[in-house]
């Protein structure tokens, strides 16, 4: 169960008087009472429901998100592959995650915008994923125009946890976890061991070592919680291959072109949450810091750069984040209506000493394309007002301002500089309760996503030296802050069977420029104004106890909005994605079955070249040898489709080929593969 603080006048309006009480809703899985959702897409995923799921990666936790698709283009220590609302999201860039309070989200990062490393999650300790979409919330900012996902862990466990997992491919996963009472508060644990080869001819070798050290006390109305923890992971890479080199029998299905791919990266993190509960309203704090690095050996074209030597490029940065934010809630009288009020402020630093993009072979570096020391500052403060107007309409006002500072020193004197850009995004929603089991949302707002610091103050490609805005040019400068502006309509049903809830929504999204640093080349690409619209379909049962049903079908359109010879679709988007899910428990048995479709995708502009589509099964099974020791078998692919995890479009040039080839380049999705494991509660 989650419990959740919504202000006692949440469905009723006040006689002058300031409401001075808090109720405890209840949550039961991923329903949310009507009067307390600002939208039809914002859901909470509690720990039951993640249970029973089945997990290929660490990163498919997002997929409890409805419509939002985790894939893998290269090795399983590289962040995942996102997709949502109409958006290729590459590894973050138009999607939020935090942990704990901290952002995931790495701007200016060595390998894409906005990358997110959910690797060091440990899926036994969350406790929740709070999740929304869209433009419309005074609280969310950089790398949330798509949407973002709040992760939180347990404070405490009824019992410790040992779980020893093993499975095809070498693939085995150790962890104990525990809580303990010290002191006045209590005392959270967890260590984690997981490593596999893959199917992949050229073994895998992925090692990766999680911890978690968490300490929370609660003394009288406040509550407070300090965590430590820490990740390393290393791994060798098959990332994706081009097709002819399949239909040519160069390379088996699961074959590679550049067998020293792969990379190193570690995470660790010192972080403080307080809150205090008041008689009329609300305070939050949280602070942490964050060092991490990334090492990333990628080879996507062979031997079209430097037939010598081979493409192979490292991508590397080192990394320090220091942030704060803080939140004051205030319920109170407007006239005659209730009213609550909340002022927040966001902080953070990120210094990257340095962040470089080398040219290398078989993993040792040959030359430096760039190198930059970064820090890039930013600050925010936010208003957001909700009032009950009437029984049956409430509104959600916000509004935030945004300053960013960027200070570049490149080893390119003419890419050094300082930025600054501000950005302002309003918000409105309007809620209309329709009865006890309907409420319709309008939401309209705006948002962004900035660009990497290095496209910011570049004015010279640092591969050719040519102006980035010289005529006839192929990349242009980047705009550090680019706005997008969110419509939707929503309509959330509860009672159309006991336990059941159905949400649907119909939005819109303009992007101005789809503007990105291409990190793989050192260079900034000039995107170009975009516009996505949808719907989403979400359904959520529980027809027993123990037993949940969802089933997601998400619909997208994505264009470019300006007009341009070479077409108007946007490579990589996604079009329609739907699932299906059921889990339980019965006795000494449990488990769940997952359905997954994932559309096909335009990967030109003209779309005269498509992915396909695909499908997959997964499935969990529990069973409990003893009341405290529990068998659980996994068999992911269940069906054992031969599915492309990703597809991409772009030109390379093999050994041997005079001259470059466009084609598809594919990372093939993993055969079935069988795991179980053994966990005891002690």
């Amino acid at each position: 169960m989650l419990l959740l603080a919504m202000p006692a006048f949440a469905n009723a309006t006040v006689d002058g008087d300031t409401p001075s009480s808090v109720q405890q809703v209840r949550v039961s899985a991923s329903l949310i009472p009507l009067g307390v959702a600002d939208s039809a897409n914002q859901g909470t995923v509690t720990a039951r429901q993640l249970e029973n799921r089945p997990l290929l990666r660490t990163g498919e936790l997002l997929e409890a998100v409805p419509g939002l698709i985790v894939t893998q283009h290269a090795g399983d220590g590289k962040a995942n592959q996102y997709f949502a609302r109409g958006f290729n999201l590459d590894h973050g860039t138009d999607f939020r995650t935090s942990v704990m309070g901290m952002p995931v989200n790495l701007p200016t990062n060595a390998h894409g915008q906005g990358y997110s490393d959910l690797n060091f999650l440990i899926p036994e300790l969350v406790s929740t994923i709070a999740y929304k979409k869209g433009t419309y919330y005074a609280e969310e900012g950089d790398f949330s125009v798509a949407g973002a996902a709040a992760f939180d862990y347990v404070r405490q466990m009824e019992q410790g946890l040992l779980s020893l997992e093993a499975g095809q491919n070498r693939f085995s996963r150790a962890l104990v976890a525990n809580a303990t009472p010290l002191a006045t508060g209590t005392l959270l644990y967890a260590l984690e061991r997981a490593g596999q080869d893959g199917p992949w001819e050229r073994p895998e070798d992925y090692k990766r070592v999680n911890g978690v050290l968490s300490y929370s006390w609660r003394r009288g109305d406040d509550d407070v919680r300090v965590t430590a923890m820490g990740m390393h992971s290393s791994w060798t890479s098959t990332d994706q291959v081009p097709q002819r080199a399949l239909d040519a029998g160069l390379i088996g299905r699961y074959g590679t072109l550049a067998p020293t791919d792969g990379g190193e990266t570690s995470r660790y993190s010192l972080s403080g949450e307080w809150s205090r509960q008041y008689g009329t309203g609300s305070a939050r704090a949280n602070a942490y810091f964050i060092k991490s690095r990334l090492d990333l050996f990628s080879d996507f074209t062979y031997a079209l750069d430097d037939p010598e030597h081979g493409d192979q490029f490292h991508q590397a940065e080192s990394r320090q984040v220091l942030g704060l934010n803080a939140e004051r809630t205030w319920r109170h009288a407007l006239g005659p209506f209730a009213s609550e009020t909340a002022l927040g402020v966001q902080l953070r630093q990120d210094r990257l000493a340095p962040v470089g993009l080398y040219a290398s072979q078989a993993r040792q570096r040959r030359s430096t394309v760039r190198e930059d020391r970064v820090k890039e500052r930013s600050g925010a403060l936010y208003l957001s007002n909700s009032t009950v107007w009437a029984p049956w309409l409430r509104t959600v006002a916000g509004l935030r301002a945004d300053r960013y500072a960027f200070d570049v020193h490149s080893d390119t004197s003419a890419n050094s500089g300082k930025v600054n850009a501000g950005i302002t995004s309003p918000k409105f929603t309007a809620i209309f309760t329709l009865g006890k089991n309907a409420e319709m949302y309008l939401n309209w707002g705006r948002g962004f996503h900035s660009n990497d610091g290095r496209g910011v103050t570049g004015t010279v490609d640092p591969k050719t030296g040519l102006a980035v805005d010289a005529d006839g040019a192929d990349i242009k400068p980047a705009t550090p802050l680019v706005r997008g502006t969110g419509e939707e309509a929503g309509l959330r049903l509860a009672g159309l069977a006991p336990g059941m809830q159905t949400t649907i929504a119909a939005w819109k999204l303009d992007l101005d420029s789809e503007l990105i640093f291409i990190g793989d080349a050192g260079t900034t690409e000039a995107g170009r104004p975009s516009r996505r619209h949808g719907i989403e379909l979400a359904n959520f049962y529980t027809p027993a106890k123990d037993w949940i049903i969802d089933a997601n079908l998400a619909w997208s359109h994505a264009r470019f909005r300006d007009s341009d010879p070479a077409g108007a679709f946007i490579p990589g988007s996604i079009t329609r994605t739907a699932s299906l899910g059921v889990s339980g428990a019965a006795g000494p048995w449990s488990g769940g079955v997952r359905l997954r479709y994932f559309g096909p995708r335009a990967l030109v502009e003209d779309d005269a070249v498509r992915s396909p589509s695909s499908t997959l099964l997964n499935m969990k099974l529990g069973y409990r040898l003893a009341p405290r020791l529990k068998l659980t078998v996994e068999v992911l692919n269940l069906l054992d489709r031969r599915a492309s995890d990703i597809d991409y479009y772009y030109a390379s040039q093999l050994p041997g080929e005079s001259a470059p080839v466009a084609d598809i380049h594919t990372h093939p999705g993993e055969m079935r593969t069988l795991r179980a494991g053994l966990a005891w509660r002690f």
